[in-house]
């Protein structure tokens, strides 16, 4: 009989060498590459004072790792993107506490991926389990998979309530080049993608797409000083650091991708980007400037050209932002499973979820009716 599996929670990254976390990996998705994930604990951007205390399950064979989750105990709700506030009043109002809580997903990032990493689909099952196990015996109140990938949704059982939300992603049609893409819109859109780049061109400014390996000291410095101001704007505290920057230069330098919008010698604005074999993801971006139209040519229009000359087939510009559809971004769902070791909260929220599902679903077919095509939803 062979070794039985042994469940194991890891309290930082480091404890699993990278060749076989990233060996488990079921796509080049680069947010749970071991590099991304590893540098957020090392680099200061997670900490507990925060809401962020790294919790990775874990399930071995001996030494033989045969499935992991990114995984983080959390005792807030900031930085998830699938919000569950009410949840933790309607647990406050019970006198009971909903913090802390379990969050399998990549920090700050509202990405779709794959989150249950295995060998096989029966040691993705075998940590599910585990996982689901280990919260009820620790006293957890619930656990939660956010921005799974849809072929994931086998593992979860009725013990699970899901949840949808709508994000906006630009798919290539195999368009020679940016023209081409315009060629296939409205006339309407068209004209006024071709005003917002022209405002841009007028103002002065030019562009410069550097990856991790060509961009200098300087060009990290002013993208990570535009990110800081995009938050200090909103009255946010940003969390990922210059060092993190770094890291992603020297460890992911082909996955990093800078979008930096020069006029008169020096940067102005900027989109912090990564990038896979398929799919470019826009993250962060910042401007020293109010001016008509850099924020649409910075994060979507220099984005979609590169795509083109790449040869990816995807652009998610991140959470959120009907605007992105007059720009060639269509609705797509986005996933989540949430569990609660509550027996009656759990009850009351499958109703709930089930609502929200059905009106995101009406969201979804509505906001097809709005595509910019103009032989409609390519």
């Amino acid at each position: 009989m062979g070794v039985p599996a042994e469940f194991r929670i890891l309290s930082a990254l480091s404890e699993i060498d990278a060749v076989h976390w990233d060996t488990l990996r079921s796509s080049k998705n680069p947010f749970v590459q071991h590099a991304f994930l590893s540098g957020l604990e090392s680099t200061g951007c997670l900490r507990p004072e925060w809401g962020w205390t790294p919790y990775h399950p874990s399930l071995w064979q001996g030494e033989k790792l045969l499935a992991a989750a990114p995984g983080y105990l959390k005792s807030n709700s900031h930085g998830e993107f699938v919000f569950d506030h009410a949840w933790a009043e309607a647990f406050a109002r019970a006198g009971r506490s909903y913090f802390p809580k379990w969050l399998i997903g990549v920090p700050y990032s509202p990405v779709t991926g794959p989150r249950l990493l295995a060998v096989d689909a029966a040691s993705a099952q075998h940590l599910r389990v585990a996982m689901y196990e280990h919260a009820h015996e620790s006293g957890l109140s619930s656990l939660h998979v956010n921005f799974h990938e849809p072929s994931e949704q086998m593992h979860f059982d009725s013990n699970w309530s899901a949840r949808h939300t709508v994000q906006f992603h630009w798919h290539n049609q195999n368009w020679p080049d940016f023209d081409a893409f315009l060629a296939a819109l409205e006339p309407k859109k068209r004209k006024n993608i071709r005003q917002e780049r022209a405002k841009v061109a007028s103002a002065g400014y030019t562009f410069r797409i550097v990856d991790g390996k060509q961009a200098d000291a300087g060009d990290l410095a002013a993208m990570h000083h535009l990110y800081q101001r995009t938050f200090d704007a909103y009255g946010n505290a940003p969390a990922l650091t210059l060092e993190f920057f770094q890291h992603l230069a020297t460890q992911m330098p082909h996955a990093l991708l800078l979008i930096l919008a020069e006029r008169d010698g020096s940067i102005h604005a900027g989109a912090l980007c990564l990038r896979s074999q398929d799919t470019l993801y826009g993250r962060y971006w910042g401007s020293l400037d109010e001016s008509p139209g850099l924020h649409f040519e910075t994060c979507y229009y220099q984005g979609i050209a590169y795509c083109l000359r790449e040869g990816l087939q995807r652009f998610e510009p991140g959470a959120q932002g009907e605007h992105k559809i007059a720009r060639g971004f269509l609705p797509v769902l986005t996933h989540s499973q949430h569990w609660l070791d509550d027996a009656d909260f759990a009850q009351a929220i499958r109703p709930w979820c089930a609502s929200e599902r059905a009106a995101m679903h009406d969201y979804l077919n509505h906001a097809r009716t709005l595509s910019p095509y103009s032989r409609g939803p390519q």
